[in-house]
């Protein structure tokens, strides 16, 4: 059978694949409601067909399927108490309840989770501390990197990382590590270099720092950034307080998701709707939920709040999309979906794998039956960025638990948001858990400053210490 995938269009402004999607498990459940079908998909509804690599499909009975989802230190000392502080004790909101926890909040950054480690300067900076001391490490990527700002194509950090891509604020690696090594000891290990993790959490941190001083848009992956993959957004959630902090310190908060929904806005409201309904149980005025937009389908569907009863509606297409998206043709997104539907079940027949297909007007992907290894699933997504070639942008990316081609990518997404909102690319935060190679949330690194995360707990760990840093802001502006 063959389960959905979604792809990135290696240019993101031509039909070359940009980057495939991080695997995400239970992704065919969260992003959309699906129909099992005999016939050919139509382009408003999706469908699914049972695969089997020695057996020529055959239709099954239609029968609908849910889907779902979808003041600072200043002081060593004072850093470690405000480590203690937001690691240990979560905001409290007006109308938000104490979370269930299955760890407690002190284990969040030494948590690893499935993780996949994939990034071409953190592998560099590992390999530096078989020459380097930490701090001596993070002292020359802070200048290389501030070299590297303003000379992008003679940089030294250009030749030894070639492919780097563009930093949008400066960092402080040193300060950030310093903070982070005054909580962990990592400099104080005898033996143990640090790891994939607890780099990624230093340049967090640095990242974090930088971006609060101007920060207009913070915009959040979902499954596994705000929620569990598979979940939705219920009101014990702890970002739906973070979310509501952020919009009233004036920042514009969106979710990127590649879940897309045409012409049903209450399907996008499910996966909110704690959220939504914390909106209305605070009578937000107009001017804070207006902060509020999802983009659906990695750039497909924009939606916001109304301000009478706190629900999304979809903004008009003429509104907000950019002149590249409106002139693609639905014939050849037709037959791009066709081509990567084809390429999708020679994948699952070529690793026997028993997969369910599933076909939208702006994806499509499949799902196995019985289960399967990320290598697997890795393969399938890899193979379908290497060789489909088409006429519009695409995403092709492992979730995890499927692997789904999708019309468009995150990047166009932002680029669109980004011009609707009327910020620039050093003033948008990008949050996400797919930055590898085959992840959906990778594209937007050439765009905007990212948080790479591993988990919705990492997710509110940042957030808390970046809404710490845009109060404290106010009062003592960031200096380069």
């Amino acid at each position: 059978m063959i389960q959905r995938v979604r792809t990135k269009s290696r240019d993101t402004r031509t039909g070359r694949q940009c980057g495939a999607a991080g695997v995400r498990p239970a992704a065919a459940s969260r992003l959309r409601d699906v129909r099992v079908a005999s016939a050919a998909p139509s382009a408003a509804n999706p469908q699914t067909v049972s695969f089997h690599p020695h057996i020529p499909p055959t239709p099954q009975s239609s029968a609908p399927t849910n889907s779902v989802n979808g003041t600072a230190p200043s002081t060593v000392a004072e850093v470690n108490l405000g480590y203690w502080e937001l690691l240990n004790n979560p905001e409290s909101g007006e109308v938000f309840s104490q979370r269930a926890r299955s760890a407690s909040d002190a284990a969040v950054l030494r948590r690893k989770g499935h993780l996949k480690e994939q990034d071409r300067l953190i592998d560099f900076m590992r390999r530096m501390h078989e020459t380097h001391t930490c701090e001596e490490v993070m002292l020359k990527m802070e200048r290389w990197i501030a070299e590297h700002r303003q000379d992008p194509k003679r940089s030294r950090l250009r030749r030894l990382i070639p492919g780097i891509g563009a930093f949008f604020t400066p960092l402080k690696l040193v300060e950030a590590f310093r903070e982070y090594d005054a909580f962990f000891a990592l400099s104080r290990r005898k033996y143990i270099p640090p790891n994939f993790a607890e780099l990624r959490h230093v340049v967090n941190i640095s990242q974090v720092h930088a971006s609060a001083d101007t920060l207009k848009l913070i915009t959040f992956d979902a499954d596994g950034t705000l929620y569990a993959d598979g979940a939705h957004m219920e009101q014990d959630n702890q970002m739906i307080a973070h979310i509501i902090n952020l919009m009233r310190s004036n920042v514009q908060v969106a979710i990127v998701t590649a879940a897309g929904y045409p012409d049903e806005p209450e399907k996008f409201e499910k996966r909110v709707m704690g959220l939504l309904e914390a909106f209305r149980k605070l009578k937000l005025p107009p001017e804070v939920t207006n902060r509020f937009h999802i983009m659906g389908g990695e750039c497909n569907y924009l939606l916001r709040v109304r301000p009478a009863d706190k629900r999304l509606e979809f903004v008009p297409d003429n509104d907000w999309k950019t002149p590249i998206m409106r002139s693609w043709r639905e014939e050849d997104i037709t037959t791009l979906l066709d081509e990567a539907e084809a390429m999708l079940q020679e994948g699952a027949k070529r690793l026997n794998l028993v997969v369910n297909i599933i076909r939208k007007s702006r994806a499509v992907g499949i799902v196995p039956t019985q289960p399967t290894i990320y290598e697997v699933l890795e393969d399938i997504a890899l193979t379908i960025q290497t060789q489909l070639v088409a006429k519009v942008p695409f995403c092709a990316f492992n979730g995890g638990n499927d692997v789904f081609v999708d019309v468009g990518n995150k990047l166009l997404g932002l680029e669109a948001l980004m011009k609707y909102l009327r910020v620039t690319p050093p003033e948008v935060l990008h949050v996400g858990d797919r930055f590898t190679d085959s992840g959906n949330d990778v594209a937007t690194r050439d765009i905007c400053s990212v948080l790479w995360v591993a988990n919705p707990e990492e997710t509110g760990f940042f957030i808390k210490m970046l809404l710490k840093d845009i109060r404290k802001s106010r009062w003592q502006p960031y200096i380069e």
